[in-house]
């Protein structure tokens, strides 16, 4: 699954671990996606998400209908 929310289009980030002595290693810096089911009245059925905790809140603050016209319009398959 790739790691990209489809609200906020948040990616993961690279960075290092730092330890003691202060020797870098890479790492990654994933992002907090969930898969979430939401009704869409307007299309008459359920629509899966992978969203991005911001992505939820963003969701719960447009609504739904908004958010999908949205991804609608940006060209992604729901």
């Amino acid at each position: 699954m790739s790691r990209t929310c489809m609200v906020t289009g948040t990616t993961p980030q690279f960075g290092h671990h730092v330890s003691h002595s202060h020797r870098r290693t890479n790492r990654r810096f994933d992002v907090n996606v969930q898969k979430k089911r939401y009704w869409v009245p307007s299309l008459g059925r359920r629509v899966t998400l992978t969203l991005s905790a911001r992505g939820i809140t963003v969701v719960d603050a447009r609504g739904i209908e908004a958010v999908v016209a949205d991804l609608q319009r940006r060209g992604v398959r729901l």
